[in-house]
């Protein structure tokens, strides 16, 4: 049975942030997500996280000036000091929550530019090497066009094509179906092709990214799918509720309580 994990930058924003762990656990999830932490200090967040008995299964590391669009370093030849200096800032988070696994974004670049692909290259071999001997696992995400525009890393083919080829045992892919289905289609060939080197699954509706109760995809089928394929990691919800976060967990019902 998938296992998931509240998305606390998307979901129960009815509440500040900090009470938003609180509010996860009381709704039955037993994992939490979500984009940045660095607002907080490191300790503050882990005491939220551990007080309501809830594991972290992701968070981003530092995206540059998120306010301005920037979406990472990592494809961007200038910034890869930044780059360096994010892994140092990500990693007091890391350990004062005890993730496994963490999200390098990519940037706006063109996958046209060689210096670019260059970059990227560079940049996921250097997080990766930097986060192993803390036991962290780097995930990079293709993510669509039609949410954000220009983003260097919007094909899951090259993604699975680069880990294959950079064969870095903590290098994984982050699986989010939401962007699958928009980019690709196809989403349980792709989930069972690239299922080996998935080291986190994300979900939303299509095309409106709300709960996964409805529009393109059927979810049930798709849950059970990652039962079939072994799939033992984390789910996270990472949509936006219609309304009040808690009006919408109907789906989540008979997943409720379930423990990574």
């Amino acid at each position: 049975m998938p296992r998931f994990a509240a998305n606390l930058s998307m979901m129960f924003t009815e509440v500040p942030f900090l009470d938003r762990f609180e509010a996860a656990a009381k709704a039955g999830f037993t994992a939490v997500e979500f984009l940045f932490p660095y607002e907080f200090p490191a300790k503050e967040i882990g005491a939220r996280l551990h007080g309501n008995g809830l594991t972290q299964a992701l968070f981003n590391l530092p995206p540059g000036d998120w306010a301005a669009g920037e979406k990472g370093f990592a494809a961007l030849p200038a910034r890869f000091a930044d780059l360096q200096q994010s892994l140092h800032t990500a990693l007091p988070y890391a350990q004062a929550t005890g993730v496994k696994r963490l999200h390098l974004m990519a940037g706006i670049a063109e996958r046209s530019d060689a210096k670019a692909v260059e970059q990227f290259y560079k940049s996921v071999a250097w997080a990766a090497e930097f986060f192993a001997p803390h036991g962290l696992d780097v995930v990079i995400e293709p993510i669509n066009p039609r949410n954000v525009p220009g983003y260097f890393l919007n094909n899951f083919i090259f993604a699975r094509d680069l880990i294959n080829e950079l064969k870095i045992p903590n290098l994984k892919l982050q699986f989010d179906i939401y962007h699958c289905q928009i980019i690709h289609g196809d989403v349980t060939m792709h989930l069972r092709d690239m299922m080996p080197m998935i080291g986190h699954i994300q979900i939303a509706s299509i095309p409106s990214r709300n709960e996964p109760d409805g529009e393109e995809l059927n979810y049930p089928f798709i849950f059970a799918e990652l039962d079939r394929l072994g799939y033992k990691g984390s789910v996270g919800c990472e949509y936006n509720p219609r309304g009040k976060t808690t009006d919408g967990l109907a789906w989540f019902k008979p997943y409720a309580g379930v423990k990574p």
